[in-house]
């Protein structure tokens, strides 16, 4: 599957992002031959974190999630770490753009803790997804049917929305993005 002309926007915080759920996607869509950016909350290098507390590699942002617009991109990707999760769960920007991508028909992914902005961007509600186990009573309460897979892509709600568990299920959440921009 080739993804030559898409364009693919990534979200993140600075600090607390888990290391594989950030590179490891980019890198498959990258692969696809996709174009991704990452928009971060501030222009300094994302430090990441290896199981919510190791050090990780730091990743430069290409842009500000502040600054970013859902034209010009296919679809959006939103990280877990639950730091970064936790924090981005609150970013209006983050909030608003995700909201967006919902909007205009356009996949949304998320993975582990990133359901957290689904629910606080209101997109969790009936619709079948999953998360990292810690987040189903959250996304049961924005009135989502949690399952424990390790990937749901969920079409009934007018977008593609895509998640899973845990770094453990990134093969298949990958596989899922690429996927579902293949066939958009």
């Amino acid at each position: 599957m080739s993804l030559d002309g898409k364009n693919v926007l990534v979200l993140t915080t600075n600090y607390g992002t888990e290391q594989d759920e950030l590179q490891k996607p980019v890198a498959a869509l990258r692969d696809a031959g996709a174009r991704v950016v990452v928009a971060a909350q501030q222009s300094e290098p994302v430090q990441t974190l290896v199981s919510d507390k190791d050090p990780g590699e730091k990743v430069t942002p290409d842009q500000l999630i502040a600054d970013s617009d859902e034209a010009g991109f296919d679809a959006v990707v939103v990280p877990g770490g639950t730091l970064n999760a936790d924090t981005l769960r609150t970013d209006d920007s983050a909030r608003r753009l995700v909201s967006a991508f919902a909007t205009s028909g356009k996949p949304v992914a998320a993975i582990c803790h990133g359901p957290w902005l689904l629910v606080d961007a209101g997109l969790a509600g009936e619709r079948e997804l999953t998360s990292y186990p810690s987040l189903r009573p959250d996304l049961e309460n924005a009135g989502g049917s949690w399952v424990d897979r390790e990937v749901v892509v969920d079409t009934s709600g007018g977008f593609p929305l895509i998640t899973s568990r845990n770094p453990g299920d990134l093969p298949a959440f990958s596989k899922a993005i690429v996927t579902a921009l293949s066939t958009a």
